[in-house]
């Protein structure tokens, strides 16, 4: 695999962390800007809700002041009305009523009423209420007993209240009557209930003796609001969330967060109590959030829509290379059969090449071998000679003799035809253990009629334990008499020919075979098939590639160097069989 092409996932996967860092960090930044605008808008409209609802405030409490002092200097005037004074002196009250009446109109009063000394109604701008007697209402009552215009605020079995100013009328002696004038202030109320969210006056005992809900009359301001809860807790919650935190929540009315504003009213302790609602300020500032958070969304579906559309790129260059992977895959499918066919080919020819150089070695080793069996042959023949004499003469002790030297030399002759028979056979397909000493000392008996007809001086050196490996013993010693053969080739034009072999165990087996030859001339082609340095018919420079390849078969590794004295120097390095190893195989 390319360095590209293994780069190219972790490219991909920090593009990817990359990508959803930067999501990530888009919708923090998103929303802190829409916190902090809610926070900063919230502020402000609260802000100026605040103020209006203040500045509505103080205008309904300087209405309501205007009216009740209007009202106030009424029973004043009213007390020295000739009119009604000599209706009182006289008891003559037919015109009485009709005079109240217009002054009703006049002054814009809620209601007039003339009661006499014994506090019955003689004449009233209600023509109902004349002849009731009055003498026990606190507004008759406070007037008789005072100097000054009396303010009473009297309770209904309905819970609402009625405000009077009353005054007694003197006459020389005493009290002629008194005069109430009825103050109309529950007019307010409609106007407040069509311009603000709730309004309430309480007296100076926390009495509600105005408001917008009529339910609230008569009651403290938290009996009000109880009076009204919302409609469940879990809508109030559910509202509650729905409102931005950072509005100031005052109290709750129907589910709705309120903002209450309290001022004083200077008249007798009264308190005016103004209650306005947040949906305003929530609408402005909802309104503003909701249109960044749909530019943020629009961003958010762009940077979405091009990465799709990256994506999709993408996908149909993937697309295109999957197919051209595909039809490459497919291309070194069938060239890796081909390979795989022409490789097992090229080990039958190495197996028939390696049959053909052992054979060509035999060939070679024919002469020394026939020379070494005609010995014994003729050693056997002169002892038969002698034998025969000796039995003629009778003497079979010393015959016996030499028919034991006849069955001596026999078996050398055996001894030498089956190290031909081993070395021309094929290898085995199986490893067994093979001790490295055997295959060294086996090869060397092999080769020993060359070496005796070239007069060469071997110096070996070999372990005294055994040295194992798992192996063909076999196709080592055919490395091995290989590199025997190639060592003395090297010293033919050598005056003192000397090879020397070095056996030795470690971590791996070394076997060296090491000459004091030419040396090698060209070390990076001398183990490619046909390179040899031969005259012609004396090789075809197939014996050190055929030996490197056996020696990979066996998991080691042959190599050649030139010596620093002069000389080749060939290693044979292979994987040393241990008691682990053993067990497991």
């Amino acid at each position: 695999m390319s360095q590209d092409a293994k780069q190219a996932p972790i490219r991909e996967e920090t593009t990817t962390w990359r990508l959803r860092l930067a999501v990530l960090l888009f919708v923090l930044v998103a929303v802190s800007v829409v916190w902090v605008t809610n926070l900063f808008l919230t502020e402000r409209y609260t802000e100026t809700t605040r103020n209006t609802a203040q500045v509505r405030q103080a205008l309904y409490s300087g209405n309501l002041l205007s009216e009740l002092r209007r009202n106030a200097i009424v029973p004043q005037l009213l007390a020295r009305d000739p009119t009604l004074i000599g209706a009182l002196n006289s008891g003559d009250y037919s015109q009485t009523s009709q005079r109240l009446i217009s002054l009703v109109e006049q002054i814009a009063a809620g209601s007039l009423m003339l009661l006499d000394e014994n506090g019955r109604v003689v004449a009233a701008s209600d023509r109902n209420l004349i002849g009731k007697n009055l003498r026990t209402e606190p507004y008759f009552v406070e007037a008789v007993r005072s100097n000054d215009t009396v303010f009473t605020q009297i309770r209904t079995e309905t819970g609402a209240t009625d405000f009077f100013y009353s005054r007694k009328m003197e006459g020389v002696l005493n009290t002629q009557g008194v005069i109430v004038v009825g103050v109309d202030l529950r007019k307010f109320e409609s106007t407040w209930s069509s311009i603000s969210d709730a309004v309430l006056v309480t007296d100076s005992e926390g009495t509600i003796i105005l408001a917008t809900e009529p339910r609230w009359r008569g009651r403290t301001e938290a009996e009000a609001l109880a009076e009204l809860p919302a409609p469940s807790a879990i809508t109030r919650a559910l509202r509650a969330t729905a409102d931005w935190p950072a509005l100031p929540v005052d109290a709750y009315l129907q589910g709705d967060s309120l903002m209450r504003l309290e001022s004083r009213i200077p008249f007798q302790g009264w308190r005016m109590t103004s209650f306005t609602t947040y949906n305003s300020v929530r609408e402005r500032v909802n309104g503003v959030l909701a249109l960044e958070i749909m530019g943020f969304a629009m961003l958010l579906a762009m940077a979405f829509y091009l990465l799709s559309r990256k994506a999709q790129l993408r996908s149909l260059i993937f697309q295109r290379e999957s197919a051209e992977l595909r039809e490459l895959n497919q291309r070194l499918q069938r060239e890796i059969s081909e390979r795989q066919r022409v490789e097992k080919n090229l080990e039958v020819a190495e197996q028939t090449l390696a049959q053909s150089s052992k054979l060509a070695a035999l060939g070679e080793m024919s002469a020394a071998v026939s020379h070494e069996l005609n010995q014994p042959l003729a050693a056997m023949k002169t002892y038969l000679a002698g034998a025969k004499l000796l039995l003629q003469r009778k003497r079979p002790e010393e015959a016996v003799a030499s028919f034991q030297r006849i069955d001596d030399l026999i078996e050398r002759m055996g001894a030498i035809t089956k190290q031909l028979k081993s070395y021309a056979r094929k290898g085995g397909e199986e490893f067994v253990p093979v001790d490295t000493r055997d295959a060294v000392l086996s090869a060397l008996s092999m080769m020993e009629p060359q070496l005796r007809r070239r007069q060469v001086r071997i110096t070996k050196s070999i372990p005294a334990e055994p040295v194992l490996i798992m192996g063909d013993r076999v196709r080592l010693e055919q490395v091995i008499i290989n590199l025997f053969r190639n060592a003395l080739d090297a010293t033919r034009t050598v005056a003192d020919p000397e090879i020397e072999i070095l056996l030795s165990a470690g971590e791996t087996v070394t076997l060296t075979v090491r000459d004091n030859g030419t040396g090698i001339e060209d070390l990076e082609s001398l183990f490619e098939p046909f390179y040899t340095t031969k005259q012609p018919g004396d090789g075809v420079g197939l014996g050190l590639a055929i030996s490197s390849g056996i020696v990979k078969d066996l998991g080691g590794r042959l190599t050649a160097r030139n010596g620093e004295d002069g000389g080749a120097v060939f290693q044979v390095r292979l994987p040393i069989l241990t008691d682990e190893i053993e067990a497991a195989e």
